[in-house]
């Protein structure tokens, strides 16, 4: 199989991580014995680009074990693990991707992927979708439909659908309600927490967080950080999620207020120069940042590198900005997703929940996508309970059922 990574001899460590993954991802395990005898994906060819880690890395053989011919990017240069690339092309499928790889390694890995008649697309963000669009219009034939992971890349679905530029149908993996509730909210939550944990060893408790966002993301983000201690302050430019945050319990501001006294901050918006120079100059010394949305254009990273008196490595993963004589900042992962380019990413079990419904959906336009007339598609609802009633299968809990009567009463007209 075609592929282009660092390294094949890295697989041991990749099939142990992936190992760990399978035996804790019990509802993937049961898709993939599923399609393993109905082999719903075959003759098909699928493009996926995932934070490569050991999660990503089982749904793609769970993929391929339903016929997929799989071929396999990263959505980002410092998510993706060497190890783990290796483990894939080892078992036989297409990788194209590397750690810390260059922006132009980065696209070129990308178009590799889409280079072979893809059928179905799984993104993470976009960037597939948009480089069928704008480089390779002459793969678009071959795309039956595809599937989006992410809130930002739903964001960059409903741009294109406005202006009608959208090619293809696009399942919104992401407004799931088994994703987006399970995942960006405790998924999110956990893992970030844990990426700035492991990487700067200070306490939380008694500190100011500010957490720049209060979508589902943010919630949890700040959720965890009420959890080990600090003082949570949300900046919000939705006076209803500003609202819901004060009703939280948290302080709400703008963020150059907040700027003044926060010591950590984490921005998870989806949109850019949410901290910028303005925000540097007023801020602690030793204040840290992250990022915990999709690009890393949330802290304005291009002030920081251009007008900082000097930079430094402070630690792996730090780095410092003298952004005033005497003054400090400290930014993780060169303010890329912090959950990944300093940690591991959600934890297993809720990607379970979440990679689940990308199978299903995938599933779902191999048998429905050439009926499909809308562009952007739910998830439909019976997969969302197929996946919330396997899980509770799998967890060994009931819950209660509605009687005949009970459903014709609450469907019933009231007039």
């Amino acid at each position: 199989m075609e592929s282009r990574i660092k390294d094949e001899s890295l697989y041991p460590s990749g099939d142990l991580k992936i190992d760990w993954v399978r035996k804790n991802c019990p509802l993937l395990r049961s898709l993939e014995e599923d399609f393993s005898k109905e082999r719903p994906f075959e003759g098909k060819t699928i493009a996926l680009s995932i934070h490569l880690e050991a999660k990503t890395a089982y749904l793609c053989k769970v993929l391929a074990a339903g016929g997929a011919e799989m071929y396999i990017t990263g959505s980002n240069p410092l998510s993706t693990q060497d190890d783990v690339a290796a483990s894939l092309v080892h078992s036989g499928l297409s990788v194209f991707a590397h750690h810390g790889c260059s922006e132009e390694d980065y696209f070129s890995d990308i178009k590799a992927v889409l280079s072979h008649h893809c059928n179905i697309i799984i993104d993470d963000g976009g960037d597939l979708v948009h480089m069928l669009h704008t480089e390779l219009t002459d793969e678009l034939q071959y795309v039956i439909g595809g599937c989006e992971e992410t809130t930002t890349g739903i964001m960059r679905l409903h741009a294109m659908d406005r202006e009608g530029k959208l090619q293809f149908p696009m399942v919104m993996v992401n407004d799931a309600d088994m994703k987006h509730l399970f995942d960006n909210r405790y998924g999110t939550g956990q893992s970030v927490w844990d990426g700035i944990n492991r990487t700067t060893n200070l306490i939380v408790a008694g500190k100011n967080v500010v957490v720049a966002g209060y979508g589902w993301c943010g919630k949890g983000v700040a959720m965890r950080a009420k959890g080990l201690g600090a003082k949570v302050i949300v900046t919000e430019v939705d006076p209803i999620k500003a609202v819901e945050a004060i009703m939280d319990g948290f302080s709400v501001m703008p963020m150059h207020e907040a700027a003044k006294i926060g010591d950590f901050f984490v921005t998870v918006t989806g949109d850019l120069g949410i901290i910028t120079h303005e925000d540097f100059l007023v801020m602690k010394d030793g204040a840290v940042l992250c990022n915990a949305g999709h690009f890393d254009v949330e802290i304005d990273m291009k002030d920081l590198n251009e007008n900082s008196i000097r930079k430094f490595e402070q630690r792996q993963n730090i780095t410092g900005y003298e952004v005033s004589p005497g003054k400090c900042v400290y930014v993780l992962g060169e303010g890329r997703l912090v959950n990944l380019a300093c940690g591991d990413g959600h934890p297993a079990e809720i990607m379970d929940m979440s990679f689940a419904i990308q199978a299903l959906s995938a599933k779902y336009l191999i048998e429905h996508g050439k009926e499909l007339s809308e562009k952007l598609i739910k998830v439909p609802r019976e997969v969302d309970l197929e996946v919330a009633n396997r899980k509770l299968d799998f967890l060994g809990i009931s819950i209660d059922k509605l009687t005949p009567e009970q459903e014709a009463y609450i469907n019933a007209s009231t007039i």
